[in-house]
């Protein structure tokens, strides 16, 4: 069984992983965002910003757990 810290480093290294995941696909929906409110479908435009949103709120979390899991 690995100690505290090797399990942290692991969990953070993870996460580090699912959050550039989640840099990715925050870039394509904007992209896609941006297509969207080029070619007049404003409503579908303002929900893709909507979970953009989203996924800037979770990001900050997931950065936050990763520096704590990282501290020991």
């Amino acid at each position: 069984m690995p100690d505290n810290s090797d399990s942290n480093i692991a969990t953070a290294d993870a996460l580090t992983l699912l959050l550039h995941n989640q840099h990715a696909l925050a870039a394509a929906i904007e992209e896609v965002t941006v297509w969207l409110s080029a070619n007049g479908v404003k409503g579908v435009a303002d929900n893709a910003v909507a979970a953009m949103e989203t996924l800037d709120a979770n990001a900050k979390a997931v950065t936050e757990a990763i520096m704590r899991l990282r501290q020991f």
